[in-house]
């Protein structure tokens, strides 16, 4: 690439999932704030029905290019490294791209699948790979692997769709066994609270599971903690750092879907008024859950600070968070002194040093020339 090239920025949004309009927002954001001086922005739009569209420099706003973009599709081939038009022609073969940011909320975009697709296109892209991509949007697995790690956590059960479908009162009378009410009841591989419940009382149990497994294999069900809502934001690959701590103040109940995007009143408090120490503590479990996930670009790890004991617990990380204007993530990182154009920098920055460390990887055996032994049957 020359001095004065711009690098080409595929930026993928939309796709199949519950969190489709809020991957929208996100998006325009990210374009917005990328620098038109060092990149180009490729929008790139998967429509709720799995159909991917790129757009063209005419079209501005993402709903139009999921509207009338040119229909392309990605090649698991890294000697392509490009989005294929489904009708090329020889005035425009394929579409380049020299990095890309998933900008993809829950299912087919943060749990690993875009992931493994752009490891076998050996496209450079932002943010956590396969692995702590799919933990990250496992919440029953992630919460697993902190408790391995001694990352403290609010008491949970996961329950199976099919569990749950196949005998309704066993799971109720195991709910009943393990909690009192309040819980919270939640799809485990989902975000932005849809499809969350708070339960109060235990005739209002099925219902919550029903409405969880509309959108998942697997339900959480959770203890209720009375807490301030605490985030945090964290950066790096290998050398990981953690933003100062923010708090939610929700205007509703709890920070459910329409307190986070649809309506106005929720208060975001950054730094959040915590002593010294609670800081210290939150910024030190932000990374080590980081690291528990395997995770790599960022995360943002959501905390509850319990009000009656003042005890700390990790209540989930998010391998993409949101990145729209009223966003934590973002909005942390700028407190702390990264504004949104130079985290967008930082982020493509450590998305090609992760792939640089990435090729340096040996993925075949040289033989030496005549023994090939068993290959040669």
């Amino acid at each position: 690439m020359t001095a004065n090239k711009r690098l080409r920025v595929g930026v993928i949004f939309g796709g199949r999932s519950g969190e489709h309009e809020v991957s929208l927002a996100s998006a325009a954001s990210v374009i917005r704030a990328l620098d038109p001086e060092k990149y180009e922005a490729v929008p790139i739009g998967i429509t709720k029905d799995g159909r991917w569209l790129v757009g063209s420099p005419a079209q501005k706003m993402l709903p139009e290019v999921l509207r009338s973009g040119e229909r392309v599709w990605l090649p698991p081939d890294p000697t392509s490294a490009a989005l294929i038009p489904l009708t090329p022609s020889a005035e425009r073969p394929s579409v380049a791209v020299d990095v890309v940011i998933p900008v993809l909320h829950g299912t087919f975009g943060e749990d690993g699948t875009v992931q493994g697709l752009l490891e076998l296109t050996g496209l450079p892209y932002v943010g956590a790979g396969v692995l702590a991509s799919a933990v990250g949007m496992d919440k029953d697995v992630q919460k697993r692997l902190f408790e391995q790690a001694d990352i403290p956590i609010v008491p949970f059960i996961a329950v199976r769709r099919s569990e749950w479908e196949a005998d309704r009162a066993k799971v109720i009378r195991a709910i009943k066994k393990k909690f009192r009410f309040p819980v919270f009841v939640k799809p485990a591989t989902l975000g932005s609270s849809v499809g969350m419940t708070r339960v109060n009382k235990a005739n209002e149990l099925s219902g919550a599971l029903d409405l969880a497994g509309e959108f998942a294999l697997k339900i959480l069900v959770e203890r209720c903690v009375t807490a301030r809502e605490i985030e945090v934001s964290v950066l790096g690959n290998d050398d990981v750092r953690a933003s100062i701590p923010g708090e939610i103040l929700p205007h509703r109940e709890f920070y459910d879907y329409a307190a986070k995007y649809l309506e106005e009143g929720t208060r975001l408090l950054i730094p959040a008024p915590l002593a010294k120490k609670q800081v210290r503590i939150i910024q030190e479990y932000a990374v080590r859950a980081f690291r528990a996930i395997d995770g790599t670009g960022m995360a943002r790890c959501d905390f509850f600070l319990e009000k009656k004991t003042g005890k700390i617990f990790v209540n989930e990380l998010n391998t993409i968070p949101g990145f729209t204007a009223i966003s934590m993530y973002p909005k942390m990182w700028e407190a702390s002194g990264l504004p949104y154009p130079k985290l967008i920098d930082k982020l493509i920055e450590l998305a090609f040093e992760l792939h640089r460390e990435k090729a340096r990887t040996k993925y075949s055996i040289e033989l030496p020339e005549g023994s090939g032994g068993a290959l040669d049957a």
